[in-house]
């Protein structure tokens, strides 16, 4: 007795019983039904989501014997002989077997022929991408010009790989893959057609690994049909998909939050009995991370997997941490065929999660976490360092390190010289350390960590003077008076509203004269682009409360009254890079690894908290 696979007995005969696709069923009846119908179409899209099966149901359609409908009878000859596949004037080419320009001219000669049956003679080309250039081009002209009594459906898997020509004679559309409901729902509907008890979780597996293919999804229940004997339990199924059991990724994702290496490895070790595909392992652990994530940020959507306390883990794991581990599995299914074996690989990814989990159980959702190892310890000799303090690395997780062209940064071997040695090593290596010994923060912690470094920074900008000089209030003299010189000019810019580009343009002048309110500031040749009627006028408004009124600004081709902010400014952090290069290149160690032919790079000297 022949069996008839689920596929091909339950492969739709009518519009109204396709699964999804519902934009192309839209356009295909419009034209059946106003009789304006193209000569030509073209079907695209993955693997099983019902090109060739719309296209039969077109030449149905077409051809049906009640007259052309969007809804054929599907009892006349015409439609049975269709859908049985033995309609004479109905040509299925099989365009991955017959590629050749012979093949196309063989089909041009028989299309100017009337059809034997049917009103409509129906070309239907499948993976047309196959055929080759010849063929292409010899197909043309009869594609853009076919006989009345000619219709052309081609479908294909890859329309990139069809020229324009042929692109621009049809109307296209594009099937889109079919997500989980759609496919789980068609499956159960059959399974109680077919009388088959199911575990729930058989069609949710099912339908995942179909990947967006009904056809490949039917194709998988008859195998696990046939595998468990028509039992279709959840194990058996996950056995015979060779998918992990979400039970484990619930147990391994429980032992990560709550810090326990010990039950994180028997997890792993019970896994690798079942000889699993661990980078599907690694899928589940992101989607159930993703599923958490979701749950945290957006309470209102139903979120469930199946053996997860998604509940549970939201709560008890900060959101960022969830973000952390998500890249971590990601990334680890990247490099599993770099690793030593497979399992290594794994484990060395979740062993990386353990290292950033929650610092304790009373860790809130925004609490700090820290990673296992302690924080790069900062220089000792003077101000500058070649490793980037605490507060540094918290405010960026992934700090970058400059480059130059073939060479690669690294810190000493205590951590004491004053900027990173350029040495034969691996180019990511250095970056990958000091990320792994940087302590992980909440985004609380992070914007205050980036708070104190911009005040470091801008404490450290300003060179050593008067204390009036780098005051943080706006200078402003008794009654108004006018400012004072061009010390006093710096910090009412540093202190001022002042933004975007008028900001730009008090950096740049350099301070002469304040008469009353009358401003005199010296602008260079150069930055005279600079100089905008309404920037000043931002300046000028900016100036009156610590004149007294509105003031008058001249700009003068001169700074002889003293250096702009920019200008000072820069000479501040040459003087500061100075004193590093200075400091690196005077340490001892430094110099040994000099004399064993190591290579400074000197524009990667960087004094500390500079990126």
């Amino acid at each position: 007795m022949s069996y008839l696979v689920l596929a091909r007995k339950w492969r739709p005969k009518r519009f109204a019983e396709l699964v999804g696709q519902e934009h192309v069923v839209r356009a295909l009846t419009n034209a059946l039904d106003s009789g304006r119908v193209h000569h030509a179409f073209l079907f695209s899209g993955t693997r099983g989501v019902g090109k060739t099966t719309i296209a039969r149901i077109f030449a149905k359609s077409l051809n049906c014997e009640q007259g052309t409908s969007a809804d054929p009878c599907g009892e006349c000859n015409s439609c049975r002989d269709i859908d049985a596949g033995r309609f004479i004037d109905l040509l299925e080419i099989d365009a991955a077997s017959n590629t050749g320009v012979d093949d196309v001219r063989d089909l041009i000669d028989n299309a100017q022929y009337m059809p034997s049956r049917g009103r409509v003679k129906v070309y239907l080309i499948d993976e047309v991408h196959m055929l080759s250039k010849s063929a292409f081009n010899a197909l043309l002209k009869t594609l853009e010009e076919p006989p009345g009594h000619v219709k052309f459906l081609l479908a294909t898997t890859d329309p990139q790989h069809l020229p324009v020509t042929v692109l621009s004679r049809c109307l296209q559309f594009n099937l889109k893959r079919l997500d989980e409901d759609q496919i789980g729902g068609q499956m159960e509907k059959i399974l109680k057609a077919e009388g088959i008890q199911v575990e729930p979780g058989v069609v949710r597996q099912i339908s995942r690994a179909a990947d967006g293919s009904l056809r490949d999804g039917l194709s998988l229940l008859d195998q696990a049909i046939a595998y468990t004997g028509g039992q279709l339990t959840d194990s058996a199924v996950a056995t015979m998909l060779g998918t992990v059991d979400q039970t484990r990724v619930g147990a391994m994702l429980d032992a990560l939050a709550s810090g326990d290496g010990a039950a994180l490895m028997a997890e792993v070790a019970a896994l690798a009995e079942f000889s699993p595909d661990w980078a599907g392992v690694l899928e589940a652990l992101s989607d159930a991370l993703h599923r958490i994530q979701v749950r945290q940020l957006v309470p209102g959507v139903d979120i469930e997997v199946d053996g997860v306390a998604i509940d549970t883990l939201a709560d008890r794991v900060p959101a960022e941490v969830v973000q952390l581990w998500y890249q971590m599995a990601i990334n680890g299914r990247r490099d599993l065929s770099l690793a030593p074996s497979q399992r290594a690989g794994f484990e060395m990814s979740v062993l990386r999660m353990l290292a950033f989990r929650p610092a304790g159980p009373e860790a809130g959702r925004s609490g700090p976490v820290s990673g296992s190892s302690g924080a790069t310890t900062g220089g000792t000799s003077g101000d500058v360092s070649a490793s980037p303090s605490p507060a540094a690395v918290a405010s960026a997780p992934t700090p970058p390190i400059a480059r130059a062209p073939a060479e690669t940064k690294i810190a000493a071997p205590d951590a004491r010289p004053d900027a990173r040695l350029a040495v034969g090593r691996n180019p990511d290596s250095y970056a990958d350390d000091e990320r792994e010994q940087a302590p992980f923060v909440s985004l609380e912690d992070e914007a205050g960590a980036v708070a104190a470094a911009t005040s470091a920074r801008a404490a450290a900008a300003a060179p050593s003077g008067p204390p009036a000089a780098h005051d943080a209030q706006p200078v402003e003299a008794p009654g108004g008076a006018a400012i004072a010189d061009a010390d006093a000019w710096h910090a009412w810019v540093v202190a001022s509203p002042l933004k975007g580009p008028a900001r730009v343009l008090a950096e740049h002048v350099g301070f002469i004269a304040c008469e009353g309110r009358v401003v005199r500031l010296g602008l260079a040749p150069e930055d005279e682009l600079l100089n905008k009627p309404a920037l000043v006028a931002q300046i000028a408004k900016a100036l009156a409360a610590s004149l007294g009124g509105d003031p008058e600004i001249r700009f003068e081709a001169s700074t002889v009254g003293g250096v702009s902010l920019r200008e000072r400014n820069d000479k501040a952090r040459d003087a500061r890079k100075s004193a590093a290069v200075e400091s690196f290149m005077s340490d001892p160690q430094v110099r040994a690894l000099m004399a064993g032919g190591a290579t400074v790079v000197a524009d990667s000297i960087r004094p500390r908290g500079e990126a």
